[in-house]
């Protein structure tokens, strides 16, 4: 509402016009206020969000893990083409079960839903394949025990022995 000002007089309320409708100071504020809430909720929430969810690192031992896997294959396929060499790798196979069981169980993965990646190789069958499968996986977890947290050294440790151990066992 506006006013008209007559000179010695106190102004007077002009009377609003049809169609006018009386707007008051709480009324914009409110209007403002909710109008900024309106535009501030859909963007804080991540409707409008185009990137997604960042993929988690995977696990540094991971590749132990797959290395462990294909080295059991290696050694059951290897045993199951030529029985004569049954008794002598069933023990590595297992040995490799076990470390894979273990590796899984401290990266917070299922054993069987590794499956070896190109770190792993190609699978060997002859016992000198085996070996140089051996001495390479060997050296693969010797340089993971180096880096790896100390609570986990130790298993890695273990493994890069067990494997060099397996290497000179397939002579």
């Amino acid at each position: 509402m506006s006013t008209r000002s007559h000179p010695g007089r106190f102004p007077q309320p002009q009377t609003p016009r049809p169609g006018d409708a009386p707007t008051s100071r709480r009324l914009v504020l409110a209007a403002g206020a909710g109008a900024a809430l309106a535009l501030a909720a859909p963007a804080g929430c991540g409707l409008f969000d185009d990137e997604p969810e960042p993929l988690p690192e995977p696990d540094p031992l991971q590749p132990i893990l797959d290395q462990a896997l294909a080295l059991a294959v290696a050694h059951e396929r290897a045993a199951a083409t030529e029985p004569s060499l049954a008794a002598r790798l069933a023990p590595l196979a297992r040995d490799h079960r076990a470390h894979a069981a273990e590796l899984a169980r401290l990266i917070g993965t299922v054993p069987g839903s590794a499956a070896p990646g190109a770190s792993a190789g190609p699978v060997a069958q002859t016992p000198a394949e085996l070996r140089r499968a051996e001495q390479a996986a060997a050296r693969t977890a010797t340089a993971a025990a180096r880096t790896a947290q100390p609570d986990r050294a130790g298993l890695v440790g273990s493994i890069a022995a067990c494997r060099a151990a397996h290497a000179e066992a397939l002579r």
